[in-house]
């Protein structure tokens, strides 16, 4: 398993730190897949923005579906995210 250096969410600053609190806000904490970002809030923020605008898409497949696909991936690929 990879060693990745992270920034933990009581010493993050700046834009880091209103990133990891807004995954608070929405997820009740901030997830190991954020604070392998977490050395570039830049990416981090494009990654959720992303993330956001396919997951919450009006146009064609349904959340439901969009989820299940995201879960079906993500065993496929052995990632319990």
């Amino acid at each position: 398993m990879a060693w990745i250096h992270t920034i933990p969410p009581d010493e993050a600053t700046g834009a880091l730190a209103a990133t990891y609190a807004a995954a608070v806000k929405r997820a009740g904490r901030v997830y190991q897949i954020l604070r392998a970002m977490s050395l570039a809030p830049e990416v981090l923020d494009a990654s959720m923005l992303l993330y956001q605008r396919v997951m919450f898409r009006k146009e064609g497949l349904t959340r439901r579906q969009r989820e299940l696909l995201a879960v079906v991936t993500s065993r496929a690929n052995r990632c319990h995210y």
